[in-house]
């Protein structure tokens, strides 16, 4: 029985993890048809502002929590008012635009805090289940994703501002029509998605080592549980994420972690061939 609640809440991290640094793509994708290539970078920024700001004395839960997705999340908006805003309805140009902001921000970051390894100190130590121990920071990133995708639910689905959303995602046209501009509502969702990665970000300071091209892992685990997931924020988010999470895990135990990151890449590739719409766009039409 130990074993397995250990197991269940290796499995329950993994999945957190993938929804957790895919939901701010999965927002930007989902309203704006646009793949932000400097999404990763945006997670990278988020740690690093946690590791300054905690460094500055500030309260780690306050720089995680706050500091980080408010900083990243200005940082959005002003990456939306100069590159994005130009190039709505290009998606090609915008993958461009964003991967070259991501080498940009890298190499700031580079020049700034160096080459070097760092990270942050893990505020919460090992819960023991029976004979065994697992990580209580990790417990937290589960708890904290399932608020983040009840939070997200219930603000699309219930909220006059979810409507909003909901309603740019079918055209800017039906925004105009409940009588808002269609641009403020796409910047300002951009930036919300710029500060939901920071926090994201801020989460995972603690438990991974931060370094300026430590951007390239983080997009390409957002990029695949995204596209396969579909155009549905929450629902495309937690199908997609919990499906790679099992099947990374699952061939993890019974091989190594390299082949359980190669099983959800080959998983990817098939799903995808399967429903190039991704699952909700099969499975789950209309849902949020």
């Amino acid at each position: 029985m130990e074993q397995f609640a250990v197991n269940l809440l290796d499995v329950a991290y993994a999945i957190s993890t993938l929804c957790l640094l895919s939901a701010g793509l999965a927002l930007v994708f989902g309203l704006m048809r646009i793949i932000n290539l400097a999404h990763g970078e945006f997670i990278v920024m988020g740690g690093y502002v946690t590791l300054v700001a905690t460094h500055a004395g500030v309260p780690i839960w306050l720089a995680m929590f706050v500091i980080s997705p408010l900083l990243v999340g200005l940082f959005g908006l002003l990456v939306e008012w100069a590159i994005i805003r130009h190039l709505y309805g290009r998606m090609m140009d915008t993958m461009l635009a964003t991967w070259g902001l991501s080498m940009l921000i890298s190499g700031a970051l580079v020049t700034v805090f160096g080459n070097t390894t760092t990270g942050v100190t893990n505020p919460i130590g090992a819960i023991t289940i029976g004979e065994y121990q697992v990580g209580g920071y990790s417990v937290l990133i589960i708890g904290v994703t399932v608020a983040l995708m009840l939070l997200s639910y219930v603000v699309l689905r219930y909220t006059r501002a979810g409507l909003i959303v909901r309603a740019a995602m079918q055209s800017a046209d039906v925004v105009s029509g409940l009588g808002y501009n269609p641009k403020t509502v796409y910047r300002f969702t951009f930036a919300l998605g710029a500060a939901l990665s920071g926090l994201a970000g801020g989460l995972m300071a603690p438990l991974i080592g931060l370094t300026p091209a430590s951007g390239g892992q983080f997009i390409a685990k957002s990029f695949i549980t995204v596209i396969s997931g579909g155009a549905s924020v929450v629902t495309g988010t937690l199908s997609a994420g919990t499906l790679f999470g099992l099947v990374s895990k699952g061939v993890e135990w019974l091989s190594t972690p390299v082949w359980g990151e190669l099983a959800l890449l080959l998983v990817a590739i098939v799903l995808l061939r399967l429903m190039p719409q991704g699952i909700t766009g099969r499975y789950f039409k209309g849902k949020v």
